[in-house]
C-alpha cells in the first residue's frame, strides 16, 4: 500500500487546479484501489483523499466525475466508512439535491450510494432524519415512480433505498399514512420487468411494512388491496377449477398459457415471506380464505425447485391449511414464547437452514454429473458420426 508521502503526493493531484490528464489518471488510480477491502480499509486513513474525491464529483470533466463517483459507491459499501462519509465529509445534504435535479447526470450512482448507506440501522436512521429535514420520502416515491423525472438516469436503485428506510419504524407509518397514499405507488412494481433491482427493492419495501400487523386489515381491505400484486409474481398458467377461478381477486382469475412466475429466487422468497406476514392475524388469514389464496400456493409448491423458497411456501401453506390457534393466541405477531421454546426454535431454524443448504448442494452436484453425462454423450456421438463419416 501507498506510504504518507505518496498518498500526500496523490493528494496534491486531486486539486481543481491540477491537469486534467493528471487528475484523471489519479482518479482511475484510485478507483481501481477502492475495488478491493484492503484499498477502502487504506482510504479509510486518509480522509482528506476522500473529501478530494467529492469535491471532485463537480469537476467538469465527466470522466474524472464519473471515477469519483464510482469510487464513493466502492467506499460506502464498506460500513466502516459510512462515518467518514456522514459526519466528516457530509455526503448526504449535496448528493439529494443533486437527485433533485431532473437534468444531472449522475443521479444513478447517487441512488446507490445512499442505497449503500442506509443498509445498516445506525446510518439508516441519520438518513431518515436529513431525508425528512430536506427532500421527504413523498419526493423519493414521486421521484421513483415518474420514469420522465430524469430522461440520464433510471432510478432504480431507490428501491433498495427505500427498503433500507422501511427498516425504521417512523419510515413504515410514513409510508402507511392513510391520508398520503404513498405505499400504494409502488405496487405495480412487484413485476416490473425492466429491472430486478428496482422489483426486489419494491418487494423488499413492502415486505418491511407488512411487520406492523396494525395496518394489515387496511392493506387487505379492499381500498388498498395488496394482495394481488404479492399473489401475481407467484402464480403460473396451471389451470385451476372453475370453482377456485371464481374465489381469485379477478386480476388472477384464468390466466393465459404464458404466464410467467418471478425469475429471481430471492424476491419469491421475500414476496412468501410478506404474505406469511400477513395471516399473522385472523382478519388477515380470513381474508387469505376468501381470496382462495391456497390453490395458488398449491401449484407454486409444485413448481418451485429451490430449496430456501420451497421451505418458505411450506411455511405459508401450514398456516393457510392449519387450524386457527386458541383464544388469545390468535395474532401470531404478538404470542408471547417462554425463553427455552425461543431457544429450541431457533437451533431448530439452524438445523433447518443447515438442512437446506445440504440439500441444495446435493442438487447442485446431481445437475452437475447429470450435465456431465450429457457432453461425455454428445461427445461419444460425434466421435462415433466422425467414424462413419471416414
Amino acid at each position: 500500500m501507498l506510504s504518507d508521502f505518496e498518498a500526500a503526493e496523490l493528494l496534491s493531484f486531486l486539486t481543481p487546479e491540477a491537469r486534467p490528464d493528471v487528475k484523471g489518471h489519479t482518479t482511475s488510480y484510485i478507483l481501481g484501489l477502492s475495488g478491493n477491502r484492503d484499498g477502502c480499509r487504506f482510504l479509510r486513513t486518509k480522509p482528506d483523499i476522500i473529501t478530494a474525491l467529492f469535491a471532485l464529483t463537480s469537476d467538469p470533466s465527466i470522466a474524472i466525475a464519473k471515477d469519483c463517483y464510482f469510487t464513493l459507491i466502492n467506499l460506502s459499501a464498506d460500513e466502516t466508512l459510512h462515518q467518514v462519509l456522514l459526519t466528516d465529509i457530509k455526503v448526504l445534504q449535496v448528493m439529494m439535491k443533486k437527485v433533485l435535479d431532473p437534468e444531472f447526470v449522475f443521479s444513478d450512482q447517487i441512488c446507490s450510494i445512499l442505497s449503500n448507506l442506509t443498509r445498516h440501522l445506525k446510518t439508516c436512521k441519520i438518513m431518515f432524519k436529513v431525508l425528512q429535514e430536506d427532500v421527504g420520502v413523498a419526493k423519493l416515491v414521486e421521484i421513483f415512480c415518474a420514469e420522465s423525472f430524469n430522461k440520464k438516469a433510471k432510478f432504480h436503485h431507490l428501491g433498495p433505498l427505500l427498503s433500507n428506510l422501511t427498516q425504521l419504524p417512523e419510515a413504515r407509518s410514513f409510508m402507511m399514512d392513510k391520508d398520503r397514499c404513498v405505499i400504494q405507488r409502488l405496487f405495480s412494481y412487484t413485476q416490473y420487468q425492466a429491472s430486478v433491482v428496482r422489483r426486489g427493492g419494491v418487494v423488499g419495501t413492502l415486505r418491511n411494512c407488512c411487520f406492523d400487523h396494525a395496518h394489515h386489515e387496511w392493506l387487505l381491505s379492499d381500498d388498498v388491496d395488496i394482495l394481488p400484486f404479492l399473489m401475481l409474481p407467484l402464480a403460473g398458467p396451471e389451470e385451476l377449477t372453475e370453482k377456485e377461478n371464481d374465489g381469485l381477486p379477478v386480476d388472477l382469475q384464468y390466466l393465459p398459457e404464458d404466464k410467467k412466475r418471478e425469475e429471481d429466487p430471492d424476491i419469491r422468497k421475500m414476496l412468501l415471506e410478506t404474505l406469511l406476514l400477513l395471516t399473522a392475524t385472523k382478519a388477515g388469514r380470513d381474508i387469505f380464505e376468501k381470496k382462495s389464496v391456497y390453490p395458488i400456493m398449491r401449484e407454486f409448491h409444485k413448481w418451485e425447485t429451490d430449496v430456501h423458497v420451497t421451505a418458505a411456501c411450506e411455511k405459508l401453506v401450514e398456516v393457510l391449511i392449519g387450524d386457527e390457534p386458541e383464544p388469545g393466541m390468535e395474532n401470531l405477531l404478538e404470542v408471547d414464547i417462554p425463553e427455552e421454546v425461543e431457544e429450541k426454535l431457533t437451533k431448530a431454524d439452524a438445523r433447518e437452514q443447515e438442512e437446506l443448504e445440504k440439500e441444495q448442494e446435493r442438487m447442485k452436484q446431481e445437475e452437475e454429473e447429470e450435465k456431465k453425462k450429457r457432453s461425455d454423450t454428445e461427445g461419444s456421438e460425434k466421435e462415433q458420426e466422425a467414424g462413419l463419416i471416414r
